[in-house]
């Protein structure tokens, strides 16, 4: 049981991670080799598309496993101790913010458009 709740905790630190690189692609205290590498790393770890597809088996996670927490890694030893420190701060603030009405919004308005868009070249086809 020990091991699942430090998987937990470790899963929720590369999350904070994670925002806390985007931030830091932004954020004018980072050097721009820097910003370059924590904004690669944030923009591979949240996006939908992998080096290496998951339905390859055993080699799908890898990026997930490997490559990730290692580009993690690099890119919070580039950016400056106390920069990535207040970054970190902000990032787990964030994450744990409920989430406003307004995204929930502009979600359900981006799938009911995607829905009647859909619907209406379907219409067409036939």
């Amino acid at each position: 049981m020990e091991l699942i709740s430090k998987a937990k905790i470790w899963a929720k630190s590369l999350k904070r991670d994670i925002v806390a690189l985007w931030l830091a692609a932004r954020d004018p205290r980072v050097p721009w080799y820097a910003k370059a590498v924590a904004g690669a790393v944030a923009a591979y770890a949240l996006s939908p598309i992998d080096l290496i597809p998951d339905f390859i088996p055993v080699l799908g996670y890898l990026d997930d496993l490997v490559i990730v927490p290692l580009g993690i890694l690099l890119a919070t030893r580039l950016v400056p101790a106390k920069v990535m420190a207040a970054l970190r701060v902000e990032a787990a603030r964030r994450i744990e913010r409920p989430a406003g009405r307004a995204g929930l919004i502009f979600v359900l308005a981006v799938w009911l458009a995607c829905i009647i868009f859909l619907a209406l070249a379907v219409r067409k086809l036939i």
